[in-house]
């Protein structure tokens, strides 16, 4: 294990728990800082491992190995929510300064810990509830209705651990693992179907003295469970309800205590449905740089990498102002060809402006391997120059 060494002129070691492509994109802003990056990886190929020299291999699960890691390190920060608690507590309990911290984390951590908290701050959420018996679920369809969404609360991503139920019977697979050991050990999340009007996010940064900052609100665009697009600033949003959104995540960051970058997804809704009597609810939160906020790399002033490292150093927050009218977020999503590098040509040479990001991931089917931003005066102009980029990258274009 390679231990890394500070850098000439007392700049700090962040730690990044966790090898995949938000470790990674981090090395960019962190090298312009001069701070210095180091990531436990979960292989020497990892996507962070590739990029970062300073990448010692080991589990997220494995306390003494990341005890290890974390001595050598400043601050430590993670590429995901799924370091065990009980791991947390030993690091707490070692002295590590963790951002965020492990009690803001298992809100991101278990999705029934963070429905109880933001009901109890009077945050939109949907009907929700916890059902461990096929009767208890029966229950809270009769009050909302056929169909349903069933989560588990630990450990689903990308629309994985999320079932759309029109029947009890649907659950029956779920239910026999309610009270094992596992993300449904604790019973089913069971909420409401919200009709919505469209998904929006809400990216915020704060950092442990309290200082916080907001970009625009944006709109994401879901494909079968997988986030394709991101609009930013999300088009015609209301001045009123973007402002409510806003500032509902600045308090969640604030209420949570959350140190870093908090993503805040949502549904804008109908006031005055079933749903909800606001304009809008939480669906899910996120403790790190997000995909939601990858338009800001090349759209920002200061992008979500760069905004994350500053908080977690709690150093003044960047200004998150964005540089153009409007800017979209494609994602290149794996196809049937692995071969990305020969796509180069085309795209940069049919769209100079379009900033490509590709992540250093093994290509399989619908895996997210990279995505593309465009800036522009025109949304239109800039959906299709970002959709095309990323079409070519998977190879579902030619042209």
């Amino acid at each position: 294990m390679t231990e890394p060494k500070r850098a000439p002129g007392g700049f700090p070691v962040v730690g990044v728990v966790g090898g995949g492509q938000l470790a990674r994109m981090m090395q960019g802003p962190a090298i312009e800082l001069g701070i210095q990056l180091s990531v436990l990886a979960e292989d020497a190929y990892a996507a962070a491992a590739l990029a970062i020299p300073s990448a010692p291999v080991g589990e997220h699960t494995d306390l003494e190995m990341i005890r290890k890691f974390a001595a050598s390190c400043d601050v430590v920060t993670f590429d995901h929510e799924h370091v065990p608690q009980d791991v947390l507590a030993a690091l707490e309990a070692d002295g590590v300064v963790m951002h965020p911290t492990p009690a803001a984390l298992r809100h991101a951590q278990d999705k029934l810990v963070m429905r109880r908290r933001l009901s109890e701050l009077g945050i939109a959420c949907p009907r929700w509830a916890v059902a461990r018996t096929a009767s208890e679920v029966a229950e809270f369809a009769e009050e909302v209705g056929w169909p349903l969404i069933a989560k588990t609360p630990r450990g689903g991503y990308d629309g994985k651990g999320v079932l759309l139920a029109s029947s009890v019977d649907d659950m029956a697979e779920w239910l026999t693992q309610v009270g094992r050991r596992g993300p449904l050990e604790d019973g089913l999340l069971l909420e409401e179907r919200v009709d919505f009007v469209r998904e929006l996010a809400v990216l915020v940064a704060r950092s442990p003295s309290g200082q916080a900052a907001a970009w625009p609100v944006v709109e994401t665009v879901q494909t079968e469970g997988i986030c394709t697009e991101v609009l930013a600033p999300a088009p015609g949003l209301d001045a009123d309800l973007a402002s409510v959104v806003t500032e509902a995540a600045l308090r969640i960051a604030g209420e949570l205590d959350v140190t870093g970058v908090l993503a805040v997804e949502m549904f804008e809704v109908r006031p005055g449905g079933a749903s909800s009597s606001s304009s809008y609810v939480v669906n899910e939160l996120a403790m790190r740089p997000h995909n939601s906020g990858h338009w800001s790399m090349d759209g920002a002033v200061t992008g979500q990498f760069e905004q994350h490292l500053r908080a977690v150093l709690d150093l003044p927050l960047g200004d998150p102002r964005p540089r153009a009218p409007w800017t979209v977020m494609a994602n290149v999503l794996g196809g049937e060809d692995e071969e990305l590098y020969s796509a180069y040509r085309h795209i940069m040479a049919r769209d100079p402006g379009a900033k490509i990001h590709v992540y250093g991931k093994g290509v399989r089917p619908s895996r997210k391997i990279g995505h593309v931003n465009v800036s522009s005066d025109d949304l239109e102009s800039a959906r299709e120059r970002a959709q095309h980029a990323a079409d070519y990258l998977r190879g579902t274009v030619r042209e």
